[in-house]
């Protein structure tokens, strides 16, 4: 009785070990898991650099429209206002272009300790549902832009941000989901108080990037320096 029992013990422990097993292949195989959270920190740290050179072009620019103004240079001034904007622009590009690299480089690498290779069908599910907001998203941004309603772009982009990882978390780790829901608050709280703009930017896309990366680091990749 008792070796019948120990048998059956030892059966349904293989078993539920074999389940398990059935599981985490079938999570890697509907999932994207290597995605690097050294690329979040990353991230975070050119958009701080972003923001700083944002708001020190924000100062120049804003003594000098002040001088004008005086002077009643309205031709000049509408030429630092469109300078102020191409500036923002490129410094936003910049950030996003230098975030892409690094997230390719440490994906890339995180994959190939994995033994996965990194443009399987799971990244372009990720990168569509992740692709849809933000490019709509841009292209409201573009508009607020256009019509002069800049105060109302970091809150959007913070907005649309936040749906696209939501979006995208689906096919991917379940804590870009409360990321996004972050970015989505923090965005509702900047449309509220629209004069710090480029503080709630730094926050959202700097700070909390840092946090996040930081976290899933931890949780997800600490063990394979160890190994």
């Amino acid at each position: 009785m008792l070796q019948s029992a120990f048998n059956m013990t030892k059966e349904n422990a293989e078993h539920l070990e074999a389940i398990q097993d059935i599981r985490q292949m079938m999570k890697k195989s509907t999932r994207f898991l290597s995605l690097s959270g050294l690329s979040g920190v990353f991230a975070g740290i050119y958009a701080l650099i972003g923001a700083y050179f944002a708001q020190l072009f924000l100062n120049e620019d804003f003594g000098e429209y002040i001088n004008l103004m005086r002077d009643g240079d309205f031709t000049s001034m509408s030429e630092v206002v469109f300078s102020l904007y191409i500036k923002f622009v490129i410094i936003a590009v910049s950030v996003l272009a230098f975030s892409i690299v690094t997230a390719y480089y440490f994906s890339n690498r995180k994959a190939k300790k994995d033994g996965h290779n990194l443009f399987d069908h799971t990244a372009i599910r990720v990168l569509i549902n992740l692709a849809i907001p933000l490019v709509a998203g841009g292209v409201f941004c573009l508009a607020l832009l256009y019509h002069g309603a800049i105060v109302y772009i970091a809150p959007a982009m913070l907005l649309f941000y936040g749906l696209a990882l939501i979006n995208a978390s689906k096919y991917t780790y379940d804590d870009i989901r409360y990321f996004g829901i972050c970015e989505i608050v923090l965005g509702l709280i900047n449309a509220f108080n629209l004069g710090n703009g480029l503080l709630y930017w730094a926050f959202g896309f700097g700070v909390l990037h840092i946090v996040y990366g930081a976290t899933m680091w931890y949780k997800y990749e600490r063990g394979q320096i160890k190994d």
